[in-house]
């Protein structure tokens, strides 16, 4: 019950487009004690339908900047390509490291962020 119950809420957060999976992820290697490797690959198989069930409000509402659609989605592609094949390779105590190192830069650039220029952006999308 607890597991749909986080799907649920991560789920949510997901269709505003503020990062489900990485909540999820955090439960699955933290609380439920997946090994990182394998939440990975659950979280990466998450991510194809709730995106896929997000991106229609997301182009209705014009929030989909379709110049940079094809670099951004090309560029991902290869990035998580590249990622995924060094994932898998690497010890799973150093990507715990990563992970926990990327989770707390992310959280500081947050504390941190201006929030006019955060209000200014948000206006422009």
């Amino acid at each position: 019950m607890i597991a749909f119950l986080i799907g649920t809420a991560t789920g949510v957060l997901s269709g505003f487009g503020v990062g489900g999976g990485t909540l999820l992820l955090i439960y699955m290697t933290a609380v439920a004690g997946l090994p990182q490797t394998t939440a990975q690959g659950i979280n990466l198989l998450y991510f194809l339908p709730t995106a896929a069930l997000a991106l229609p409000a997301h182009v209705k509402n014009g929030f989909i900047e379709k110049r940079l659609l094809f670099s951004s989605v090309l560029s991902g592609l290869i990035g998580t390509a590249l990622a995924a094949y060094v994932a898998t390779a690497l010890d799973v105590t150093l990507l715990h490291r990563f992970f926990g190192f990327f989770l707390i830069l992310v959280g500081i650039s947050e504390l941190f962020q201006n929030p006019k220029r955060k209000n200014e952006m948000d206006r422009r999308n």
